[in-house]
C-alpha cells in the first residue's frame, strides 16, 4: 500500500476511487490513469491484496489522495524585454517544468509558435512513454497565422493529443486560456502565448501554483468541455 501511495499522484488516485465508487470495475476505473502506468498500478494492487475488493481499494486511495494533498504554494514569473525580469523566467521556469513530468502535461494556449521554448520541450515530453501529454489550441489563430498549423502542432507532438476549438451554437469559440499543468499537480497560468515574443520581447505575467486540487479541477474542466468547445486534430 505504501509504494501503491508513492506512485500514485493525487489526481490519480482520487480519479480511479471516484470511479470505483461508483461501481465501475477494477479494469475501467484505471481507464483514469496513463495506459502506460496502469501495469504497474495493477501489480502494486495485486501485491496489497486490493485487486479484487473494490470498496477497499476505493478507502486506500482516497487515503492515499488526502495524505498526498500539500498546501498551495503559489509564486510569480516574469517575462520583460532585455531580460529585465527580476524573478523567476517564465520561459525557462516552464520548459524546466515541462522537462520535469512524471506522469502528464496539460497545456492551453491561444498561439502556438515554433519559436517558443515549449515546441521542442514538448516534443520530447511528447516522446517519453509514461507521459499523457494534451494540448488544447485556437483552430483559428493556428491555422489562420503564420505559425504552423493545428496538424501541423499535432503532428510535431504525437503521440500527444491536440485538440483545437470547434464553433459552439453557431459561433467560432476563441481558446484564451494560456495555461500548463504538470503531474496533475504544479499549474502555470500565464498572459503569456507560446511565442518567441510573448517569451521573449513583451511584459507578461504568470502565476505558478503548488496544489494537486486546483490543477486536477484545471483538468477536468478543460475534459467536461471537450464534447462540446473542442475536437482532436488528426496527427
Amino acid at each position: 500500500m505504501r509504494a501503491l501511495g508513492a506512485f500514485l499522484t493525487v489526481s490519480e488516485a482520487d480519479s480511479v476511487a471516484a470511479r470505483l465508487v461508483a461501481g465501475e470495475s477494477f479494469t475501467g476505473a484505471l481507464a483514469a490513469i496513463g495506459p502506460a502506468r496502469r501495469p504497474e498500478v495493477t501489480r502494486l494492487a495485486s501485491d496489497a491484496g486490493l485487486r479484487h475488493d473494490p470498496q477497499t481499494l476505493a478507502v486506500v486511495l482516497r487515503a492515499i489522495a488526502g495524505a498526498r494533498d500539500a498546501d498551495t504554494d503559489i509564486g510569480t514569473l516574469w517575462t520583460m524585454p532585455g531580460h529585465l525580469a527580476q524573478t523567476s523566467p517564465l520561459t525557462t521556469s516552464i520548459v524546466r517544468l515541462v522537462a520535469g513530468a512524471r506522469t502528464s502535461i496539460v497545456c492551453s494556449t491561444f498561439n502556438f509558435q515554433e519559436t517558443s521554448g515549449l515546441w521542442e520541450g514538448l516534443r520530447a515530453a511528447a516522446g517519453r512513454p509514461e507521459i499523457d501529454l494534451r494540448v488544447y489550441v485556437d483552430a483559428r489563430a493556428s491555422d489562420g497565422s503564420s505559425g504552423p498549423s493545428s496538424s501541423e502542432i499535432s503532428k510535431n507532438l504525437r503521440p500527444g493529443v491536440v485538440l483545437q476549438t470547434r464553433p459552439f451554437e453557431g459561433k467560432a469559440v476563441r481558446n484564451h486560456a494560456k495555461l500548463v499543468c504538470v503531474d496533475h499537480r504544479f499549474l502555470v497560468v500565464t498572459s503569456a502565448n507560446f511565442s518567441w515574443s510573448a517569451e521573449y520581447g513583451n511584459v507578461e505575467l504568470g502565476i505558478t501554483i503548488d496544489n494537486p486540487g486546483i490543477a486536477a479541477s484545471v483538468e477536468r474542466e478543460l475534459r467536461r468541455a471537450e464534447e462540446r468547445l473542442y475536437k482532436v486534430v488528426p496527427s
